[in-house]
């Protein structure tokens, strides 16, 4: 089993947090005052298109990251135990 650098995984925690946050804002959104606006409408359909766009960053940050981690070890073998 692999082991994780905690400091990888705390980079990837403020993109998890922006898109709790969008969710909670687009379930906010869909309360009755704002049914009648039209940008507040627009903002939900595109809200789900906006949290995909994050979680393809946090794949790219996650694969550069592994990338990065299985070029070290080949340089530094010693760092696979």
């Amino acid at each position: 089993m692999k082991k994780h650098s905690a400091k990888k995984e705390l980079m990837l925690l403020p993109i998890l947090l922006v898109v709790i946050l969008m969710c909670v804002v687009g379930h906010f959104f869909m309360q009755a005052d704002y049914q009648d606006s039209n940008m507040i409408e627009y903002m939900l359909a595109a809200l789900p298109f906006a949290m995909f766009g994050l979680v393809v960053v946090a794949f790219k940050m996650a694969a550069k990251s592994e990338k990065k981690n299985k070029t070290s070890r080949i340089l530094n073998p010693a760092l696979c135990v």
